[in-house]
């Protein structure tokens, strides 16, 4: 006799083996990836460094002002030495001395440097000067002296840049050419002076006398005796009409000319000391 053994239908299969089965309910948690969890925010200290930076550099501060109070009766020594330093050909360092005396009395850091400065611009022969401190008790003073070019007048003496300076005496300046105009044209003067004297040399002329006149016409006298009338405008083409001309028609005769004048448009007219000939007239037109 065969037994025949029936599961009942929608009865669970056997376990799969090797595995073994879940017991109870369960929740899988997916784990984060690490670049994930890198981009998570932190906590961030900017605003607390904000808020705290502006109390550090107090404190900072008062703390160097505190500082520098209980220093000061140390550092702040009286001058105990002023060096002058420069070419002086006008300026004797006995004069420089005399004139700061009243500002070094001061103590390093409260004498007054521009007073001082100005004091010494103030000396005729200087030009410009340079004050400034050197620790711990010096003060160190540079001075430029001014450099005759031309008298200005009878009273004052003027610089390459046009500025008119006065020292006491300008008898030993007799040497130099002697420029005149209006106050307010120093400059043009001094300007005109540098141009008419470049054009001048090459023909073995010098300056001796220059002088821009009220109703804006130029006079020049040279240091060979011979006046040069300019007039108003146009005055570097006149003086290359001048110096074609000295070549060609009048270096042979120059010892013997008085005056030139260059006001005309195409010429020049020539006044002889004496007759170059006995027919020759007292003044030339040459074209």
């Amino acid at each position: 006799m065969v037994a025949h053994l029936r599961h009942p239908s929608g009865s669970a299969r056997a376990p799969v083996r090797g595995k073994p089965a879940q017991r109870g309910a369960s929740r899988l948690v997916a784990k984060e990836p690490i670049s994930v969890r890198a981009r998570m925010p932190r906590p961030s200290l900017a605003g607390l460094k904000r808020v705290a930076w502006p109390f550090l550099l107090l404190g900072l501060g008062l703390g160097a002002y505190q500082l520098s109070v209980r220093l000061m009766p140390y550092m702040d020594q009286p001058i105990a030495r002023i060096s002058v330093e420069g070419e002086l050909s006008y300026t004797s360092q006995q004069a420089v001395q005399q004139r700061i005396a009243p500002y070094v009395s001061a103590s390093f850091f409260s004498v007054d440097l521009r007073a001082m400065r100005l004091e010494l611009e103030q000396m005729p022969w200087v030009a410009q000067a340079q004050v400034r401190r050197v620790w711990p008790d010096q003060v160190l003073i540079r001075l430029e002296e001014q450099l005759p070019i031309a008298r200005w007048g009878d009273e004052a003496l003027l610089n390459s840049q046009g500025v008119a300076f006065a020292p006491n005496q300008l008898e030993a300046y007799q040497h130099l050419p002697q420029l005149y105009g209006p106050k307010r044209a120093q400059q043009r003067v001094m300007q005109q002076y540098q141009v008419l004297s470049q054009m001048l040399r090459p023909m073995g002329f010098t300056v001796s006398r220059l002088e821009l006149r009220e109703r804006g016409s130029w006079f020049l006298s040279t240091g060979q005796g011979i006046e040069l009338l300019l007039g108003r405008d146009h005055l570097v083409e006149k003086m290359r009409r001048f110096s074609a001309i000295h070549g060609k028609a009048l270096k042979e005769q120059q010892a013997n000319i008085a005056r030139i004048d260059l006001r005309y448009a195409n010429g020049l007219a020539v006044a002889w000391r004496e007759p170059v000939a006995p027919t020759a007239a007292d003044t030339a037109v040459v074209q």
